[in-house]
């Protein structure tokens, strides 16, 4: 019987090591798998590539993942938000990496590694230092750039339902990254507010279906970043 929830939190992301590259959900908090990433933290894995929309806020979820020193290098479109401290920090300091990409190439570089398209054009950059040392061609007349598909080793989702094969539902908005995400790395970690019997999800309401997913477990109340930002909480 394919029954792919794992009990426990920490055992769930055992198998992640020093070095690897990591997919994390969220567009700001909606969407953003902070206990798995707490549980990141707890495990130690440094070195990381994280790729995520932002930065993270505050001194929880994402923002301590790199507070805490492991990660080498962060691909996304805001690295500055509205609460975020810890990364431009550590950015001016040179300590770490940045690849900054818009948002909608973010996307589709994503999206593109996903479904094995190892690169398109786009002209999103063009004129700007976002392009400077990339491929650049004219295609009926117009210049764009040659962007390369992304892929991970890892994947950190939030989820709103999922069954024990890994069907997946989200909840309005905390979509977005996310289910392109699950395409795109090798192994698919998710935290699923909810378990539900196989069938009981309306297929029509599946976004990601299970063969894009590997491990899930149960988060019945995760927490919420602007609740932990407004208390001062930091992790860990």
């Amino acid at each position: 019987m394919i029954d792919k929830r794992i009990k426990t939190i920490a055992s769930v992301l055992s198998d992640i090591s020093d070095g690897a590259t990591i997919m994390v959900g969220g567009f700001g908090e909606a969407g953003s798998p902070i206990e798995l990433i707490h549980a990141l933290i707890d495990n130690g894995a440094k070195e990381l590539t994280v790729i995520n929309n932002n930065t993270g806020n505050g001194e929880v979820g994402l923002a301590a993942l790199i507070g805490n020193g492991q990660v080498k290098k962060m691909i996304c479109s805001y690295p500055r938000s509205s609460h975020s401290k810890v990364f431009p920090e550590l950015f001016r300091a040179g300590k770490i990496e940045l690849e900054i990409v818009p948002q909608g190439t973010l996307a589709e570089r994503i999206r593109a590694g996903g479904a094995g398209i190892p690169a398109f054009y786009t002209a999103t950059t063009i004129g700007t230092p976002l392009s400077e040392g990339k491929e650049i061609r004219n295609i009926k007349g117009r210049d764009y750039v040659l962007e390369y598909g992304l892929v991970a080793d890892f994947a950190l989702i939030k989820c709103e339902e999922a069954d024990r094969l890994g069907n997946l539902t989200y909840n309005k908005t905390a979509r977005n990254f996310n289910p392109i995400m699950c395409t795109a790395a090798k192994v698919t970690i998710v935290q699923a507010r909810k378990f539900v019997e196989v069938g009981d999800l309306n297929p029509e309401h599946v976004i990601t279906p299970n063969i894009y997913v590997d491990r899930i477990v149960e988060v019945t109340t995760p927490l919420i970043e602007s609740q932990l930002i407004e208390k001062g909480a930091r992790y860990p």
